[in-house]
């Protein structure tokens, strides 16, 4: 493969430094595109010592020393570059100023990731690796005795794995659902790493050979037609209880939609009988790939935004009242988690009391509404395009099953020649 970058060593005259010397630039260079970049060294030399250091075949004696340093810069600045495919500025930026030994210490990766993470306001990821960063590190100061200062690749092998399983599940009293999650950021650094060329992919852990990641069948969170609509015909004790309702069946004959995409409703998103969004869950993930969500409103669905919309329906105004467009992305993560806790909290209230469930929780709205779409007939397809699924086994997920009357029902079919 033909090399995408050119580095040198370069005197830069514009402007001397007060000792009257030039300093020296690391100059990287690519052709395509026609780029190129300076960046600051430990040097600073005359005309006449660059000359007699830098670009003679053979230095005196009294500069070899300083050839020598001078080399390494540019060999360390190849070494960089070489594993970085393709390349990119940020990239080389990134590993050339890490301190010597950051590319094997986890902990350095975690924090890289969470800092890129928070630059993309993605503060739900990035607090996703904060949590795997502080458990792992929990783990080791429970073990060592002592907080760690450094976690390196190769100190985490299958055995080290299942021993913070075991802490995780027999101390902390925590699910094997928790220790995936957990695992499952680190994994992916492990990837990042191998690719990046910072570890050799011998020094990956996971794996059928080596640790397994828990894999713990998930609950079906759905309500059936009669809990539906027992919880439909509840009669809530509180105002809160009746928007918590309220909220939480609109979500469920939207799609299941979620409640940060219904906080990020806009006017201008609605038309006549049907409403379009994209998730803002996938519109970074998958960039490449967007696709609307269509949503056709109900009457009902219609009656919570006549009940609770912004009066001011200028088309760039937030349908609802949840979020203020002077909000900063850290202000709307707060907003966005205090509703769907206020919604979780008021709504398990009115569940309880009807025996429906204690369990019950907005995400419920979005499995209930894929479990019965396809218990009423609605195609696999079909549901996965309303939730906006990348791919089949995702909706699947979503799916509780067919209940016992609709199992008996076609079995009794089955014979009617």
């Amino acid at each position: 493969m033909e090399k995408q970058y050119f580095i040198s060593l370069y005197l830069d005259t514009r402007r001397a430094k007060d000792n009257g010397k030039y300093p020296v630039r690391l100059r990287l260079f690519t052709s395509a595109p026609r780029i190129q970049k300076f960046y600051s060294t430990v040097f600073d030399f005359s005309e006449s010592e660059f000359k007699s250091i830098w670009e003679t075949a053979k230095p005196r004696n009294e500069y070899k020393e300083v050839r020598r340093q001078m080399q390494a810069v540019v060999e360390k600045a190849e070494h960089t570059a070489e594993n970085i495919v393709p390349f990119s500025f940020e990239a080389f930026e990134k590993k050339l100023y890490r301190k010597t030994g950051d590319g094997q210490n986890i902990f350095w990766h975690y924090n890289q990731v969470i800092e890129e993470l928070k630059k993309n306001n993605q503060l739900g990821s990035a607090s996703t690796y904060d949590l795997s960063l502080k458990s792992l590190k929990g783990f080791i100061e429970h073990t060592k005795g002592k907080a760690p200062e450094t976690l390196l690749f190769s100190e985490v092998t299958a055995t080290w794995l299942n021993g913070y399983e075991d802490y995780m599940l027999k101390h902390k009293k925590l699910s094997l659902t928790t220790v995936g999650f957990y695992l499952r950021a680190l994994r992916t650094l492990f990837n990042r790493a191998i690719k990046a060329g910072d570890i050799d992919k011998a020094a990956y852990p996971f794996g059928s050979s080596a640790y397994r990641m828990p894999a713990v069948k998930r609950v079906k969170k759905s309500l059936n037609r009669v809990q539906l609509k027992q919880l439909f015909e509840a009669k809530p004790q509180t105002p809160a209880q009746q928007k918590a309702k309220d909220f939480w069946f609109f979500s469920y004959s939207c799609n299941g939609m979620n409640i940060k995409d219904i906080a990020l409703l806009r006017y201008e998103d609605l038309h006549d009988n049907t409403f379009k969004f994209i998730r803002a869950k996938t519109a970074r993930t998958s960039k490449e790939n967007l696709t609307e969500v269509v949503v056709y409103l109900t009457d009902y669905a219609k009656s919570i935004i006549e009940k609770y919309g912004n009066p001011n329906q200028h088309p760039k105004q937030f349908v609802f009242s949840i979020l203020g467009d002077s909000d900063t992305e850290t202000a709307k993560r707060a907003k966005i988690q205090n509703f769907t806790r206020f919604i979780n909290q008021n709504l398990k209230k009115l569940a309880i009391a009807q025996g429906i469930t204690e369990d019950i929780s907005t995400y419920w709205a979005r499995h209930s509404f894929a479990t019965n779409a396809i218990r009423q007939g609605a195609s696999m397809e079909f549901v996965s395009e309303a939730l906006s699924h990348s791919n089949m086994k995702t909706t699947k997920g979503y799916f509780a099953g067919f209940e016992d009357e609709a199992k008996k029902e076609l079995m009794e079919t089955l014979m009617n020649f």
